[in-house]
């Protein structure tokens, strides 16, 4: 059994270990939401919008964690802004302040002459390198996150089921929504140094969409997801250690493996499909 304990009696995996749990429950918890309410495309970008603040953290010496959570922030706030006055559509304004914040990131890393060896973490992830700052940052959102959601659970549930009720009942979902764009920007930024900015999008939508094809119910749904979260994240760290390959690539893949097998072996539920009922709204309810 000593390959199990190895790993984890050097000090920078026991930390790359709390920062796993903490990713993986955090983004399965949300991710659920993402899935729900269909914004894969949203976190992407979200994901990638973080670079100017990252570049400006790094050119200014303090930690990138903290300016790539201040440009999330900024990038959620304006799409909210765009998609509330409803000049354009939701997915446009996406688009254009995605590309926008991608253009002055990479204009802002390139000014940096070491920009291709002291960022890529920054892309691919770099769990093993968490170091104690980063972790209680991340502990610090972390549970900001999951307390918000705890709080306004039923709110949530409201808007992402029945938004024209909530709306009838004077619940404001635009609001709602607003809030859950900021907590997906945090759980984000709670997520790029453990699997990156390229990476992150399949943390938060593989082990809820695994979830999804196992359970009808949402609150059952987080459940499973978070354990799929951790489950993923630690065997993936082993797989890491092991292996010498790259600690987030191999997260994602490992919980992508537990999202075949559901597919395959969940006949009641993942693969309705073969039973003709494809078309048949099967979302979650409480």
């Amino acid at each position: 059994m000593d390959w199990l304990t190895e790993p984890f009696t050097l000090p920078f995996m026991q930390r790359a270990l709390i920062a796993a749990v903490i990713v993986g429950v955090v983004c399965a918890v949300l991710g659920c939401y993402v899935v729900l309410r269909s914004m894969a495309f949203l976190g992407d970008a979200l994901a990638h919008a973080v670079l100017p603040g990252i570049a400006v953290a790094y050119l200014a010496g303090t930690n990138t964690l903290l300016g790539a959570l201040v440009a999330a922030v900024l990038v959620a706030l304006g799409i909210s802004a765009f998609a509330q006055h409803g000049t354009i559509r939701e997915d446009t304004a996406i688009g254009i302040l995605f590309a926008a914040a991608l253009a002055l990131g990479v204009l802002l890393i390139s000014t940096v002459r070491t920009y291709a060896t002291d960022l890529t973490h920054i892309l691919f992830g770099d769990l093993l390198g968490v170091g104690r700052e980063d972790l209680f940052i991340s502990g610090g959102l972390a549970v900001m996150v999951l307390a918000t959601v705890v709080l306004l659970f039923k709110e949530f549930l409201l808007v992402t089921f029945d938004p024209l009720l909530a709306h009838t009942l004077g619940k404001r979902p635009g609001v709602y929504r607003t809030v859950l764009l900021l907590l997906l920007a945090v759980t984000i930024v709670i997520s790029l140094r453990t699997v990156g900015v390229g990476l992150v999008v399949a943390l938060l939508v593989t082990p809820a969409a695994t979830a999804y094809l196992l359970t009808r119910r949402l609150v059952r749904m987080m459940l499973v997801s978070a354990l799929l979260g951790v489950a993923s994240s630690v065997i993936g760290l082993y797989v890491s250690y092991y292996l010498d390959v790259s600690s987030g690539a191999a997260v994602v893949l490992v919980a992508t493996g537990f999202f075949l097998v559901a597919y395959i072996f969940a006949p009641r539920y993942g693969l309705v499909w073969r039973a003709g009922s494809a078309r048949v709204n099967r979302r979650p309810t409480a």
